[in-house]
This record gives C-alpha cells, structure tokens and sequence, in this order.
C-alpha cells in the first residue's frame, strides 16, 4: 500500500528509520572499489575504479525506480517519481577520494541518500516531490582541479568548458576521462527545490563534545595563497649574519605570523602553511630561495579580508627587515556560505524529534553543498568522526551515528516534502 506523507500529520506519525545494517552493507561494499592494505580507500576522480564504483551506485538507484540522467560534467542524477509535478529534493555528495582516502568522506552523503530511497520503498510510501540522489564529480580535486568541479559547473562557477579542458599530470584532460570511463553525459541536470548533504565532520568538535548531529549552518570562506620568498644563497660557514638574506628564516616568520593572525581573528578563523620547498636544500647552504602554501579560512568576508590586509602587511614586514622579496599569488577564493535557515532548522527539528543530541556548527572544510547552496537552498548534516581525522586511511565513524544522520537526513525530507519548511 503506497502512503502519501501529506496525509500523515506530524504529531500522527512515527518517525521512521532507515535500516542501519543495510546502510553500512552498502558503504562496505563501495569501499571494496579501490581498497587499500591500510583500510582506506583510493578511489582517485575519473579512473577505472571510480567508474566501477558509479556503475554500482545507478545499478542500486535504479532498484529503487530511479530515472538516471548524467549531465555533461560526469555528474550523476537519480530521481525517484513524486506524486506531484514539482522539483525534486536533493541529496548527495561524491564518489571519489583522496590518493590514500577513507570510507566515509563523500560516500556516506551518496549512500544515505540511497537509503532514503530505499526505506521510502520499504514503507510504501510516495512523496510529494521527487526524491534525487546526485553523485558529484571530482569534489576532492586530488586529480584534477578545481575542487568541487561538478557541482561547480552544476551552480556555474566554472563553465563546462574550462573544466572539460582541465588535465591531470600524465596530461589527460577531464573530457577525456569520462569519455574513457563511459561518464561523458548529455543529459539536463534538474533543478532543485531544495538540497541536503550528509557528511562525516572531518573535524573533532561533535565527538569531543558527545554529540551526535551538527545542524552546518555555515562553511568557512577559504583563501589560498602560493608565496615565494626570495634571498640569496651563500655559504653557511663565510656568510656572517647581519649579512645574510636567509629565505628560510623569512619563511619561518611568515608560518609563524599565518598562525597569530588566526589566533587574533574572530569568526572561527583558521591559517595553515602546508607545503614547504626551499632550495637548494642543502645543509651548508643559506636557503635564497622558499615557497610555500598558506591556507586562510573564516566564517565572515569581512573578516577573512581583514586576514588577508594582516598577512601581505606582516610579508612586507619581514621582507623590510630580512632584505627579501616576498610575493603572494592568490590561487583559490571561495567566500563564506550560510546556509538556508529553514532548511538548517527542519535538520535541528528532526534530530530532536528522534532524540539525538545536536548543536549548530560551522564546516571548515568546502563541500559540494557549499556551490549548490549557490543555486538552491541547501543544508548539511554533520555526524561525529573517530579523532576528527579525515582524508586519511584510518578515518573511522560509527555505525550508529551513520544510521541517525540517515535517520535525521529523511526526517528533514519528509519535512520538506508536507511544507514546513
């Protein structure tokens, strides 16, 4: 018997759950696509294996009656029928992986949105609006850049055709790719009337604190930055202190101010200096030559801003004093996303309605709902992850905080679905 969730009033109606064991089946199962000896998973945007691991996802979708539509960037659409004419709900996340990945980062999103799907037809019930679960392509960028493609091109920040062109090292462009893994779509991406997003946290607050669900109400804007600090090389033994044009030591001061200026900014600021390259490297040498990486992040324009005025006033700073030059190439610039608040208050609803303890939180970390929320409202369900580590082969999360935000996830659409929101 097929239920309409309109006629089910909410102080009527059990809260239902999702099938925890099948939802973890489902997650193992995908993580056997590209499986490392450490228990993570490699499973790199556009390969063979990320091809295999789609194929699995539509054969799954499919089952559940879904139409599949793969639009022009690889991105993959399956859209459960809804009872009414109207835009469908969406879930989703992404299929691929850090070179030495987890289990969890992406995948969970795509298959909790599968197992709403699935405890949708296990109950009979028939929604209002179609029900769409999306896979995005290339959201990690450890391939190709940029990050977060599809659903880039999905909200038109990049256009299909830059991102098409784009190659990987060996020289093998993203057009190529799909075209080699049989990914190369034609099909219209639909629009949505609104958009969820489950992921693991990535971060240690919700375990550190014993909570379960974080309501993201917003992502940190991010501001990324290549800098090459130049000096001279000279000789270690000869070359007298107050003479020397150290780069490394210029560097030095450069990570250390990236740091204070983190700790001296409000709005969940962070600063992080990555990757480091001094030449020549050797160890009786002066280094007169050093890049680095800074990574900038805030939950305010304003105030990233104001980070980036404190950090190219602090670089000429220590070039004055040190006799360098230090330049600073802007390299990535994604402003600040809040999400919709009707949207991120159902998620709150809902983990209360099931009774699992919940906060609002903030995600350091750029997700595909940060673009699509460009374009549809949209929201994101956080769950607690072991240590707060991810991308990395040991990120872990538990089964039973898997199924709640599935179980939060399809509370907060059959929400949408009768109007609250």
């Amino acid at each position: 018997m097929n239920t309409d969730t309109t006629s089910i009033a909410p102080a009527n109606r059990q809260a239902l759950r999702c099938d925890g064991v099948r939802l973890w089946d489902s997650l193992m199962t995908l993580a056997r696509i590209g499986a490392t000896p450490a228990g993570g998973v490699r499973r790199l945007t556009l390969t063979e294996l990320d091809g295999q691991a789609r194929r699995l996802l539509i054969d799954w979708l499919r089952d559940c009656g879904c139409r599949i539509r793969v639009d022009a960037i690889g991105n993959i659409h399956g859209t459960r029928p809804g009872t009414e004419d109207l835009d469908p709900i969406g879930i989703g996340s992404h299929l691929d992986t850090q070179p030495n990945g987890g289990r969890f980062d992406g995948a969970y999103g795509v298959m909790a949105g599968l197992e709403v799907l699935r405890t949708l037809d296990d109950h009979g019930i028939r929604t209002r609006h179609p029900v769409n679960v999306t896979a995005w392509t290339n959201e990690e960028g450890s391939r190709f850049t940029p990050v977060m493609m599809g659903s880039g091109v999905y909200a038109g920040a990049f256009t299909l055709e830059h991102c098409l062109a784009q190659q990987d090292r060996d020289g093998q462009s993203v057009g190529a790719a799909l075209e080699a893994i049989g990914f190369a779509g034609r099909d219209a991406a639909p629009a949505l009337a609104a958009y969820f997003e489950p992921h693991i946290e990535q971060g240690p607050i919700l375990e550190a604190e014993g909570i379960t669900i974080g309501a993201v109400e917003t992502a940190l804007g991010q501001r990324w930055f290549d800098v090459l600090i130049t000096g001279q090389d000279a000789h270690a033994g000869p070359t007298p202190l107050a003479m020397r044009r150290d780069a490394l030591l210029g560097a030095a001061q450069v990570i250390a101010a990236v740091r204070r200026i983190a700790e001296e900014h409000p709005d969940e600021a962070r600063g992080t200096v990555g990757q480091l390259d001094v030449t020549p490297n050797s160890r009786n040498v002066i280094p007169g030559r050093v890049a680095l990486t800074v990574d900038l992040r805030n939950a305010r324009d304003e105030t990233l801003s104001r980070m980036v005025d404190a950090l190219r006033a602090q670089c000429d700073a220590i070039a004055a004093e040190h006799r360098l030059t230090i330049s600073l190439d802007e390299v990535v610039y994604f402003p600040p996303c809040r999400f919709d608040p009707a949207l991120v208050a159902l998620v709150e609803q809902a983990a209360g309605r099931l009774g699992h303890s919940h906060r609002r939180i903030a995600s350091g970390a750029g997700h595909d709902a940060v673009y699509v929320a460009r374009r549809h409202p949209a929201a994101m369900i956080f769950v607690p992850c072991e240590g707060g580590i991810s991308h990395n082969e040991i990120e872990n999360a538990q089964p039973e905080h898997l199924a709640a935000g599935t179980d939060v996830l399809l509370e907060a659409v059959l929400a949408f679905d009768r109007g609250d929101a």
